[in-house]
């Protein structure tokens, strides 16, 4: 009986510490209304890094948005198609099969592009460069 109360307890106490890495703290909730409103399916996520990431509709489009624990808004991804893609990085990704795109603007007001091509996030600035991510 006490093996199974324990077996309980314990897996009450990993489900109330999984569903607490769902819960952002109140300064990115806040710092996350402040930035977007009228959003569509919010799903809220801890990424190792410890940075929270929103994921959302907005307007039809999906996007997230990443913040630090203290509500410092980091970065927003927006998903594009392809053909939006600057011309430089359409030609740097010729011949591959991108299955996803996406606008990055950055808190330093960085914009990069990215690909996933074969489950990988090829990353590029506006002139097709290739660039370090620097994300999970």
């Amino acid at each position: 009986m006490k093996k199974m109360l324990l077996s309980m307890a314990l897996c009450f106490a990993m489900g109330f510490v999984a569903s607490a890495q769902k819960t952002p703290p109140t300064a990115v909730v806040s710092a996350f209304t402040k930035k977007f409103q009228d959003v569509k399916g919010l799903e809220w996520g801890k990424e190792k890094s410890g940075e929270w990431e929103a994921e959302f509709k907005k307007n039809g489009v999906e996007m997230s948005a990443n913040f630090s624990a203290d509500g410092k808004w980091l970065e927003t991804e927006t998903g594009v198609k392809f053909a939006d893609l600057p011309a430089a990085v359409q030609t740097a990704l010729k011949g591959k099969k991108v299955t996803e795109a996406a606008k990055i603007v950055r808190a330093d007001g960085a914009t990069i592009y990215e690909a996933e091509v074969k489950n990988q996030d090829l990353l590029f600035d506006a002139n097709g460069k290739s660039v370090s991510g620097g994300k999970e």
